[in-house]
């Protein structure tokens, strides 16, 4: 989603912890303790605290990149949240944070739990924080449109 290039080895992605759990972890760390994981939700904190709208353009502009549209990010987006094309568009009119943007959807897709792989190096189906997979399923999305996928398939339909 967001950063430079990650221990991992992927572009685009804040560090990843390796372990499944979908947090982010100080780079080198190498300690599991209590202090890391202290550190993983306060990082998960700044993920959604971020300005919805800032990281929504991102998302856009990676998708555009790759000759995909606003219209099929807008569509992924509205398939996965619930939200009009209306209630899309009007996020920008207001100052909304990432997390307040899923933790208000309207209606998450039951179909969203189909969404499975490797993004930013950890696999979405196995993320334990909600919050942080369902933003990791909207990363996941994105990079599925990016990489050419046809929408039906991007859609679980």
């Amino acid at each position: 989603m967001l950063g430079s290039r990650s221990s991992t080895g992927n572009r685009g992605c804040p560090e990843a912890d390796g372990n499944g759990s979908g947090n982010l972890s100080e780079k080198g760390s190498g300690n599991k303790t209590g202090n890391v994981r202290r550190y993983d939700r306060m990082t998960n904190e700044k993920v959604y605290q971020m300005d919805f709208n800032k990281v929504y353009q991102l998302l856009v502009s990676k998708a555009v990149k790759k000759g995909r549209t606003k219209d099929e990010v807008d569509q992924v987006t509205c398939w996965l949240t619930g939200y009009s094309r209306a209630e899309l568009e009007g996020m920008a009119e207001k100052p909304v944070s990432y997390g307040d943007f899923f933790r208000n959807a309207p209606q998450l897709n039951e179909n969203r739990r189909l969404i499975k792989g490797v993004i930013c190096g950890v696999r979405v189906e196995e993320i334990q924080e909600p919050l942080m997979q369902e933003i990791r399923y909207l990363d996941k999305l994105v990079d599925e449109l990016a990489k050419g996928k046809p929408m039906e398939k991007i859609l679980r339909k």
